[in-house]
Formats: structure tokens, C-alpha cells, sequence
């Protein structure tokens, strides 16, 4: 397929193994067709608390801000594959301690398709999945009662990534082999209508051991006032700005790795004017300038995942909410690289690992408070959670990992 596993050698190179390249043929064989507007959504267990109440707005998950600690069990959103073998059969529903870092399971809940990828409206009452087939789509779901509010097709295949525009009115969404970015309203009670706009990247050519673009991420800048979305087939990271009346998105740049690099994700540093570029395919990473009033960014030099001699696959970046560290998911590797931020997010410098205490850190994310960082191991089919150091960026491991089928995105609330 158009995924260009070959290009960095071995089966486990690319995100898809148990993605769309497994996951399409059990779609085909078993078709999972989106729930209605008003189905109710299906919990194997009694559902936890409600979902909290709303606080203040934050953007996705990539810098939280230090605040006063939560007492008693978070929720935790847990993404997989229920379309492969060994794989869930809808949303992990869970329970983290935040201050013992200990997961306890409550529930799946059911009747969505392949929710690898997870998002959380600004708001805090609305869960956002993707539906990673063929035929791809998008789901929201009312965190109070756990109601499925319908699903919405991207008009692409295999959606691996969505985020929330900070205003609350737009869900983006990348479709990893159509190579396409998606834009879908949401209204007042967090139902998403059909898409506004979808924009196919046609330009420039796939790069070496591609054979067409891969949208692998879709994210707003701090500032608000442009959208990105990362292309790993077409090795670019496209700027657009978007029409916040109508939904519609103009692109305004492009910014080019170097040839086969094969972004896959990006992170921005607090202060708004860099951002840390996970490159897949060459196994590097690279920080980022970036202009707010025109959206452009500049990529710099590839640097050392500080992963060892085997084959790795960097996956997703963290930034500490006082924007001093950096942290990176190798798979393969199987570590968590530590880097220190310096001059004011101009550069990074590597530290050292840590094992993740998993196979194949698909993705990480930390607990709102930043105390905790999460990753959610694929192959392992397990959830490691770490204690972060705020002052000097160690990381910990805070108990035995939890086990997840097919772990590929930890959303903790």
C-alpha cells in the first residue's frame, strides 16, 4: 500500500502495522458502519463519575500548565484497534491516581470503530475520536453520560490524528493514506456537522519509498492564527490558514524536511516561536522557527533521537509546560528521549533515555497538571505512566505498566 512500510526496513516501519494496512482488511470482512445520530453509547462495566466540570479552555495536550493537584481518581481515555487481532473493542475507560500515577480499568465503551486517535474539546465535555478505516470518519461522544453523538466522514482513508481549534467551533483531522486534512463544525453541544472543507496534498511529489502523501497530524499554532498539518509521504509540514466563519482552509506555506525524512509530528514550544519536528522515516528530529504572522516555518538541521544501533521509529514530542524540557517516544528503541530547551526554545540538547517499560510507544501525553507522562505502548498492549521532575526533567516510572489492547493513544482528564 501507499504507506511506504518498505522505505525505512522491516514490517514494524510505519505507524501501520496495525493500522490501516492490518486494520483495512478486518474492515473489509467485518464492516463496523458509524452509529446514528442518537445511539447511545455501550459500557462493559457500570459508567465511573461523570465527566468534570468544565475549566478553563487549553489547547491539545502537548504543554500543560503546572496547577494546584487533583485529589482522588482522573478519567483516562484510552484509544486502540478493535479491528485487529488482539485489539479492544472501543475506548478504554479508566481511572489514573494523580499522584500515584496508578491506572485502574472501569470499562470500554462500545460501538465505535478503530478509535486510535483521541481528542478532548476545550470545554472538557466532549471526546472526539477518529474511526481509522477506509472509509474514514470522526466521532464525538458527551463525556457526562457516555452518548455517542454521531460520526461524520473525513472524506479521506485512514484518519490517524485529530485536535480541536482553540475556539471550540472546528475539529481538524489528518487522513494518513488519502494524504488529506479534514475540517468538521461542532455545534453548541459538541455534535460535529458535516465537513466544511477537505484539501488532498497534491504537491510537491512523494518522497523517496513513497508512493503518495500521508496527512499524519493536524494541529493549531499557539497564537491561533494558522493551522499545520504534517505530511510524512510528501516529507512537508503545509501551513494553512483557516476561515474560522466558514470552515475552509487556505494554504499559505510550505516547509520541506529533507528528502525521505518522513515527519510524522510536531510540538510546539510554549513561548509560540519554535517547534520540535519528530521525522519517522530517517529516524531524526528537528527543531522548528516558526512566524506567527505568516505561518511559516523553517526547519533546521536533522538531530540524534538518541536512540541506539537498532531500527527506531520517533513518534511524537513533549514539551514541559515551562517549556525546559522536551521528551520523545522512540519505538523500536523502545525509550524516552530526555532533551533540555534552550535558548528560549531555539535549540535542543540531548540528555539521555529512559526505557519506556513497553514495546512500541505509539504515542505520549501528559496529565494536565504535568506531573505525569503517559505512553501508550502498541505492541505491548500496555500503558506506562512516569513521574516527571519539574526541575530537572527526570522521569520515573511510577508503577507496574497497565495493560491496554493494542495501546495507541492515552488521553488522560
Amino acid at each position: 500500500m501507499g504507506s511506504g512500510t518498505g522505505a525505512a526496513g522491516g514490517g514494524w516501519s510505519r505507524r501501520r502495522f496495525v493500522g490501516v494496512l492490518a486494520g483495512a482488511a478486518a474492515v473489509t470482512a467485518l464492516p463496523a458502519p458509524a452509529p446514528p445520530k442518537d445511539a447511545a453509547a455501550h459500557t462493559s462495566t457500570a459508567p465511573d463519575r461523570a465527566a468534570p466540570a468544565a475549566k478553563q479552555p487549553s489547547a491539545e495536550p502537548t504543554a500543560p500548565h503546572p496547577a494546584g493537584k487533583p485529589n482522588g481518581p482522573q478519567p483516562l481515555y484510552l484509544g486502540t484497534y478493535t479491528t485487529v487481532e488482539g485489539g479492544g473493542t472501543g475506548v478504554g475507560l479508566a481511572t489514573y491516581d494523580p499522584r500515584s500515577g496508578r491506572i485502574t480499568g472501569t470499562g470500554t465503551l462500545t460501538g465505535i470503530a478503530n478509535p486510535s486517535y483521541l481528542a478532548l474539546h476545550p470545554d472538557r465535555r466532549t471526546l472526539y475520536t477518529v474511526n481509522e478505516h477506509d472509509d474514514g470518519a470522526v466521532t464525538a461522544v458527551r463525556l457526562a453520560d457516555r452518548k455517542i453523538l454521531g460520526a461524520r466522514g473525513t472524506g479521506g482513508a485512514g484518519p490517524c490524528h485529530l485536535s480541536v481549534h482553540p475556539g471550540g467551533r472546528w475539529l481538524l483531522s489528518a487522513n494518513y493514506t488519502s494524504g488529506s486534512v479534514a475540517v468538521h463544525p461542532i455545534d453548541e453541544s459538541g455534535a460535529l456537522g458535516e465537513r466544511t472543507d477537505v484539501v488532498t496534498h497534491s504537491a510537491p511529489a512523494p518522497g523517496p519509498g513513497q508512493q503518495g502523501p500521508h496527512a499524519h497530524q493536524f494541529v493549531t499554532s499557539p497564537d491561533g492564527g494558522h493551522v499545520l498539518a504534517v505530511d510524512l509521504g510528501t516529507d512537508t509540514v503545509y501551513t494553512y490558514r483557516l476561515d474560522e466563519r466558514r470552515g475552509t482552509l487556505t494554504e499559505v506555506a510550505q516547509a520541506h524536511t529533507r528528502p525521505g525524512a518522513g515527519p510524522r509530528h510536531l510540538t510546539f514550544h510554549p513561548g509560540g516561536r519554535h517547534a520540535y519536528l519528530a521525522n519517522e522515516v530517517d529516524n531524526t528530529v528537528a527543531v522548528c522557527a516558526y512566524e506567527p504572522a505568516t505561518g511559516r516555518l523553517t526547519i533546521g538541521e536533522p538531530q540524534s533521537t538518541g536512540s541506539g544501533p537498532g531500527t527506531n521509529y520517533p513518534a511524537q514530542f513533549l514539551v514541559t509546560g515551562n517549556g525546559s524540557y522536551a521528551y520523545l517516544a522512540n519505538r523500536g528503541d523502545n525509550s524516552l528521549a530526555r532533551y533540555a530547551v534552550e535558548a528560549d526554545g531555539a535549540r535542543l540538547r540531548l540528555l539521555g533515555t529512559v526505557p519506556v517499560s513497553g514495546d512500541f510507544p505509539r504515542q505520549i501525553a501528559f496529565s494536565p497538571d504535568g506531573s505525569l507522562l503517559f505512553a501508550a505502548n502498541q505492541k505491548s498492549g500496555t500503558v506506562s505512566v512516569f513521574h516527571v521532575d519539574g526541575n530537572s526533567g527526570d522521569l520515573r516510572l511510577a508503577s507496574e505498566p497497565f495493560a491496554s489492547p493494542v495501546a495507541v493513544c492515552a488521553l488522560p482528564l
